[in-house]
């Protein structure tokens, strides 16, 4: 079942980097690929950063939803500020 969803599911994802705590958010439709991506300097915004740790997760089947939600966060301050208060003690572990 796992496997089927993995195929078809969009996400939403917060990654921090371990270098200088920097945050970045991104949507992919393979989470474990596109972290590695971005911790062998594939992806020109982050690869200055690495290594990265992925510390959210959101999961979508649409992924218009998937993009809407990145959006909010990258440009909505409230939406991101909202988030960033849920996972406070992720990002301070991480």
């Amino acid at each position: 079942m796992i496997k089927h969803l993995s195929n078809i599911m969009h996400y939403v994802y917060v990654i921090k980097s371990k270098k200088n705590g920097a945050i970045y958010t991104g949507v992919t439709g393979n989470i474990v690929k596109r972290i590695e991506e971005h911790n062998r300097g594939k992806s020109p915004s982050t690869k200055r950063y690495i290594p990265w740790i992925c510390v959210y997760i959101e999961g979508y089947f649409s992924e218009d939803d998937a993009t809407r939600r990145e959006m909010n966060l990258k440009y909505l301050g409230k939406a991101y500020g909202q988030l960033k208060g849920r996972i406070k003690n992720s990002l301070r572990d991480a």
